[in-house]
């Protein structure tokens, strides 16, 4: 009889990518996911999986180059965010069909962030499109989504590893991918937040502002110069990581694979192979981790 496991994939940009790894290698191992939770990039793929569709899920972000990473950004003058998101969407629905949340085949919650009443929204009902859509909403790339009378961003402002979150059923355990643990020393300077390819072909008023923001998170990493952009970024950086250590010290989770956040910058899917990768021998080690310590 196959061990029953919840899962919780954690927010993280394009470090996501790992999720599919982690999944792949938890099944191949044996583990049965009966409930799944996720935030950000990771409510992404637990409604691509929960829905069935991870293969076709992954050889997506396997033909994901540079033109086509452009292609997905709609992007926008607004001065509240830089991409509308619609496009995102819409290559999703490519994947998978709209459903509603609570007729997947495993209980599935998916968390945002209301950032009118400042507080953490859990959708386990309803239009599956419409809470990934609020999931992923990265503040300041992607525009919000309004819901009754609230304004949605992404989960990981207020829940980055949802761990308390997921939907326990009897005989399971907890397992979790952290894609936003501490960052590591070995990774002596954070890579490029866009690499120089893609945004030679950007629309100029795009790359004007990512270039700015470039510089200035450089500037922030490698001198005493520390600017607004910079200082904002980390923060939010470590905000997100603290978030992440303490959840992980709140709730136990019997099985948790880890990665450090200045791994990969938020975009770089272009990295989707060597992530998904990674992701699957991170989980391969927790879950040795794991059974040795109960096999002891």
């Amino acid at each position: 009889m196959k061990q029953k496991v919840a899962l919780v994939l954690a927010s993280g940009g394009a470090r996501g990518l790992a999720h599919i790894g982690a999944i792949e290698e938890l099944e191949s191992r044996g583990y049965e996911i009966t409930s799944i939770a996720g935030c950000s990039i990771g409510a992404l793929i637990a409604g691509i999986y929960a829905s069935g569709k991870l293969q076709e899920g992954k050889e997506w972000f396997l033909s994901l180059d540079t033109q086509k990473i452009l292609s997905l950004g709609d992007f926008s003058l607004s001065k509240n965010y830089l991409v509308k998101g619609d496009r995102t969407v819409e290559a999703f629905k490519q994947i998978v069909p709209d459903s509603l949340i609570e007729n997947l085949p495993i209980p599935v919650s998916l968390v945002a962030s209301d950032i009118i009443h400042n507080k953490e929204v859990v959708m386990e009902t309803g239009s599956l499109f419409e809470a990934v859509r609020a999931s992923v909403s990265i503040p300041l790339f992607f525009r919000p989504v309004r819901k009754d009378d609230m304004l949605l961003v992404d989960g990981g402002i207020l829940n980055a590893c949802p761990l308390n979150r997921v939907r326990r059923t009897e005989g399971d355990i907890l397992a979790a991918l952290n894609i936003s643990a501490p960052d590591s020393m070995e990774v002596e300077k954070p890579r490029p937040l866009v690499s120089q390819r893609v945004l030679d072909r950007l629309p100029d008023f795009i790359c004007d502002r990512v270039e700015k923001l470039i510089q200035e998170k450089e500037e922030g990493y490698l001198s005493d110069s520390v600017t607004y952009a910079s200082l904002l970024s980390r923060m939010t950086d470590m905000m997100i990581q603290n978030n992440t250590v303490m959840m992980s010290k709140f709730v136990h989770c019997d099985i948790l694979a880890e990665m450090p956040m200045n791994q990969y910058p938020t975009f770089a899917f272009d990295k989707a192979e060597e992530i998904i990768e990674l992701g699957r021998r991170l989980m391969r080690e927790a879950i040795n981790r794991y059974e040795q310590s109960h096999n002891a």
